[in-house]
């Protein structure tokens, strides 16, 4: 859901934190979307007597962030002040406590959001999913509802990861079919996910419990023991399981607690690593790393720094190539880079984990370049660029008027290449006149 940007907007919201022998960081970026729509929950230290217990949840929002603001400010309140989660003063609530608070927190919540007077009015209809890790000194709680991942890495390898919750599922189609509903890979034919927080226009099946309903609230909840061997937990909305698989992003992030202990920095590569692999969603990452995590190691910093040498090397080498001549574009210099041997690329991220590296090296090499977000150079190269430019937007334009207006096509032709002369005159000699 939702339209595009121009150009992505890659500012970060980044913070970090510890505690309860945990330490944690979380980025988020508005990426391609027209706005931002996710939000995150860290709680280290929850309240009612659960000063050993955290709690991180991320929330990706849809047709709106209104849900997915709300949950992330009040899902854990419900969670814990329900009757289900309730224990004795000095004791720890039972697994069987847990999962009953946690599945009855979420369908508590999402009825409460029914009466917020702009959702209740159908002023807003946005929804959003969920994903959370709640711990505990022995347990691993971890709860999926939608299309949203958590992934535990434990001795170097995934260990566990929920499930996405997609209509295409057969659980999922049986029920929203039970429903009376289509189902063509989505809801109606609309909605990507088959549970969710909010979205109450697929909550109105009469005769239906909240669990029964064409989208459905119901959390599913995963406890898992805690161990020595356990290294990190990754949450993140589908901006990121879109381009990275589970084994892809563990590996990925290894290998940057090999190089650094900045959580938050390494959270920014992973966004970053993931926009230039294609994301054109909003991107949410939280990273809770256990006593068990990789540490910093003098060999993997060792080899990253020889791989950046190898690659700054290279993004001289191609424009050396055209000395005097206008610089080649950065996609071009990338595509060139590409075809090399390159040793020792991030494992799980490749050549788009270092984008921002051959796009700092790039610019500071030629820093009279044509942008890509269309900012000009200055001076000769400038009225070069500019009409290479006129060149190329002709070109397209012609080639598209005889496609589609042949009956016309002479009349537009001669249109099209007054103006073309009239540019030239003004903005200086562009070259010569073009040939399609």
């Amino acid at each position: 859901m939702g339209a595009f940007l121009d150009k992505p907007k890659t500012e970060k919201h980044t913070t970090h934190g510890g505690g309860n022998g945990l330490r944690y960081a979380l980025s988020s970026m508005q990426g391609w979307r027209v706005e931002m729509e996710d939000a995150h929950t860290a709680v280290v230290g929850i309240p009612r007597g659960l000063k050993t217990w955290s709690f991180f949840a991320v929330y990706d929002g849809h047709a709106g962030s209104r849900v997915a603001t709300f949950c992330s400010e009040h899902l854990l309140e419900h969670i814990i002040t329900n009757e289900h989660f309730e224990c004795k003063a000095g004791t720890e609530p039972s697994s069987e406590a847990v999962e009953k608070g946690i599945q009855a927190g979420f369908l508590q919540i999402d009825e409460h959001m029914r009466t917020i007077s702009d959702i209740k009015n159908g002023l807003d209809r946005s929804g959003s999913t969920a994903v959370a890790v709640m711990l505990s000194p022995k347990h691993l709680y971890f709860i999926n509802c939608g299309d949203s991942r958590a992934v535990l890495y434990r001795n170097g390898s995934v260990h566990f990861c929920t499930e996405d919750h997609k209509p295409c599922n057969p659980a999922e189609k049986e029920r929203i079919q039970n429903g009376g509903s289509v189902m063509i890979q989505r809801v109606n034919g609309s909605l990507a996910v088959s549970r969710a927080l909010g979205d109450f226009d697929y909550k109105c099946v009469d005769g239906k419990g909240p669990t029964e309903q064409l989208v459905s609230p119901e959390p599913e909840v995963r406890a898992i023991e805690r161990s020595d061997g356990d290294e990190f937990v990754v949450l993140a909305c589908d901006g990121i399981w879109d381009v990275m698989s589970n084994e892809e992003l563990g590996q990925f992030v290894h290998s940057r607690l090999l190089l650094t202990d900045d959580l938050e920095k390494i959270c920014n590569q992973v966004l970053d690593t993931c926009l230039y692999k294609g994301s054109r969603d909003n991107m949410s990452i939280v990273l809770v790393c256990f006593p068990n995590a990789p540490k910093v190691t003098v060999e993997a910093v060792a080899r990253e720094e020889e791989l950046d040498k190898f690659l700054e090397t290279k993004v001289e080498e191609v424009l050396e190539k055209h000395t005097g001549e206008v610089a080649p574009d950065l996609a071009s210099v990338i595509r060139a880079v590409s075809v090399e041997n390159i040793p020792n690329l991030p494992p799980g991220g490749g050549l788009a984990s270092k984008r921002v590296l051959i796009e700092a090296v790039y610019n500071r090499l030629n820093p009279h370049r044509e942008d890509d977000d269309g900012s000009q150079a200055s001076g000769a190269e400038s009225e070069a660029n500019n009409g290479k430019s006129r060149r190329r937007k002709l070109v397209e334009t012609l080639r598209t008027l005889r496609s589609n207006h042949r009956g016309n096509y002479r009349r537009l032709l001669e249109a099209s290449l007054a103006s073309y002369r009239g540019e030239k005159q003004q903005g200086g000699d562009p070259g010569p006149s073009p040939t399609v």
